[in-house]
């Protein structure tokens, strides 16, 4: 069933926009902004089995009609960008609709967003930004087991730092992480992670820097009641890859495999299963309606 889903699903391309803004500026104006969470997961590889691959899946929930998923063998998959589009269409999505994508800004989902509708914006998650922060006010802390007045001041650092990412201050944030990474490297104590803080604070700046077109005011988008973080993404990914792919069964996969077992599954979750088979064999419809007609009468 998967391979005939495959088969059927149209030509890649590196852009789905089409037409102009003065085009886009007539159509009717779309009821609300769509929220896509897409997140990666990793299931066990049969043809190397001490490895994993990663699985890409998502799920978009406009705020006027039903949510729908979205899932792929990352590397395997031919046709990322085709799949993804045409679940927005599935969803009337229109030229000037706006969506907004919430990753953890990962550079192989980020691409995926891209040239995909001309009203989307890319959103680092804070769901995201607050794990890695709390990984570093960890380090912090034994640091302050060590020396008490330079672990409060770290301290001090992650939390002005977490305040200007939650306001969207692109400059001053990018600025006050330059500093805590340097503060951090000049260290000189005997505090075993040492080493391990000094890396995650350099890997938290590359981070943000590489996401920082993606960062937003939160706190405003947060009140207005839009969605800032991926939460849903890490739902999907409990519900798509690690109740059937991982936690359960501990099963190991060829990427074709879960590649076409994530087409069925992400249609059963979503509800679109069974219409596709009544799309291929319309006499089930037709028994359908008829049963459903004797029920009534009866």
């Amino acid at each position: 069933m998967a391979e005939r889903v495959e088969t059927e699903l149209a030509e890649e391309r590196p852009s789905f926009i089409e037409g102009c803004p003065a085009a886009w500026a007539e159509l009717p104006i779309p009821e609300g902004r769509v929220a896509v969470g897409l997140d990666g997961g990793y299931v066990r590889n049969w043809e190397d089995r001490k490895t994993n691959f990663e699985v890409i899946v998502g799920q978009s929930v406009p705020e006027d009609r039903d949510a729908r998923y979205v899932g792929l063998v990352h590397g395997y998959d031919r046709k990322p960008k085709r799949r993804l589009f045409d679940v927005l269409t599935s969803q009337g999505l229109q030229a000037n609709q706006d969506v907004t994508f919430l990753t953890d800004g990962g550079q192989e989902i980020r691409a995926l967003t891209e040239q995909i509708t001309p009203a989307s914006e890319h959103v680092l998650d804070w769901f995201h930004i607050t794990m890695r922060l709390t990984v570093l006010e960890q380090y912090a802390r034994g640091v302050a087991h060590h020396d008490e007045a330079v672990g409060q001041r770290l301290l001090e650092s992650l939390g002005s730092i977490k305040w200007l990412l939650w306001h969207g201050n692109q400059h001053r944030s990018r600025e006050e992480i330059g500093f805590f990474e340097s503060d951090v490297d000049g260290l000189a104590l005997d505090y075993q992670y040492l080493g391990k803080f000094a890396r995650a604070a350099h890997e938290f700046a590359v981070y943000i820097g590489s996401n920082i077109a993606s960062l937003i005011n939160y706190g405003e988008r947060y009140r207005a009641g839009e969605r800032i973080s991926s939460c849903l993404a890490e739902s999907t990914v409990n519900a798509v890859i690690s109740k059937r792919f991982a936690k359960r069964q501990q099963m190991q996969w060829t990427k074709r495999g879960a590649h076409l077992l994530l087409q069925t599954r992400t249609r059963a979750l979503d509800g679109t299963l069974r219409p596709l088979f009544e799309k291929w064999y319309p006499g089930l419809a037709n028994d359908n309606s008829i049963k459903a007609t004797q029920a009534a009468a009866a």
